[in-house]
């Protein structure tokens, strides 16, 4: 019998195989860019006594500004007024490791397993309306074969007709399949696109996925250190390229907010994707990162982030 250190060894092992810390220092190397002038304040959100978060792997808000945190603790979801007052905690029990958090216009909840390889609609009250995937089981979507697999969503996309793109393949290297799957708002199986490489179309990691006000599909393509956008239909548009590690997006109507993984930033970047500023670095202090996540930014204008290795919600505000 294994003992309970071994045990804890065995979990640090896995945990950080999971995180995917690239080994090429040259991912690190942060982007080059004025500074943006955000502060990070403390303790963004509270809580009840007895109430404790797990590591937080997504943010998103709806359309009153509630806040919802999508963790890796035993209750997975929480959400918060648009003052960060505490309003419930729900979804226990439905994720095995949680990654990517969207809200649709009708306030809708779609969520991510990296684990499970499952992708989860839920509505307003919690209850699961829709799942994409086999649960528990990584392959190939073949209608031809009846195969009804994702292999590590990372994250979703709804466009306005309610199209749904799940960004997939969390792990780099030979294992994985990394790819943009699309599916039509029953769930009905559409096409995909992409597999593992570096020239135009395919990824490394598609790690995150946001959708312009033209309806373009922006992929953050983590290990080729690139942005790669789409048409609705999958065709190639451009790439853009970047130092880091970018990870998760937000599309707003003046600015883009991307971060960028180990490298511990949040960029600023117009709506062509040109970085204008940037703020943050490696460590666990105040507004440091061990990895910056997946962001959201609140109608205040603030910016949320999920940090899913120093298990932290960090909020920055305008100096």
């Amino acid at each position: 019998m294994k003992t309970a250190a071994a045990l804890f060894a065995i979990f640090l092992i896995g945990t950080s195989a999971f995180a995917q810390r690239p080994s090429d220092p040259a991912l690190l190397v942060p982007q080059q860019a004025p500074e943006l002038g955000y502060v990070a304040v403390p303790e963004p959100v509270t809580l009840p006594a007895g109430i404790t978060m797990g590591a937080s792997a997504g943010v998103a808000f709806d359309s009153r500004g509630h806040l919802f945190v999508l963790t890796r603790g035993p209750q997975p979801l929480f959400e918060f007024d648009e003052n960060g007052k505490f309003i419930r905690a729900f979804g226990d029990g439905l994720f095995t490791r949680s990654h990517g958090l969207r809200i649709d216009g009708d306030g809708n909840i779609w969520a991510t397993d990296v684990g499970s390889h499952l992708v989860m609609k839920l509505n307003p009250q919690g209850q699961v309306l829709l799942t994409l995937g086999t649960k528990g089981e990584a392959g190939e979507w073949n209608e031809a074969t009846q195969s009804h697999k994702l292999n590590q969503p990372n994250e979703v996309a709804i466009a306005r007709n309610g199209d749904i793109f799940v960004a997939q393949g969390h792990t780099p290297g030979p294992r994985g399949d990394a790819r943009v799957l699309k599916f039509d708002k029953t769930g009905t199986f559409i096409k995909s696109w992409g597999g593992k490489g570096k020239d135009a179309g395919q990824f490394e990691v598609a790690h995150g996925i946001a959708i312009d006000a033209a309806g373009l599909l922006w992929v953050t393509d983590r290990e080729n250190q690139r942005i790669q956008i789409f048409d609705a239909d999958g065709k190639f548009v451009k790439e853009l390229k970047y130092a880091g590690l970018p990870c998760g997006l937000d599309i707003g109507r003046q600015y883009i907010y991307m971060v960028n993984g180990f490298a511990g930033q949040i960029l600023q970047m117009d709506l062509n994707g040109n970085v204008l500023a940037a703020t943050g670095k490696t460590g666990k202090g105040p507004g440091e990162f061990g990895e910056a996540h997946y962001i959201a930014v609140s109608p205040k204008g603030e910016l949320y982030v999920a940090d899913s290795v120093n298990s932290a919600l960090l909020k920055f505000v305008k100096k």
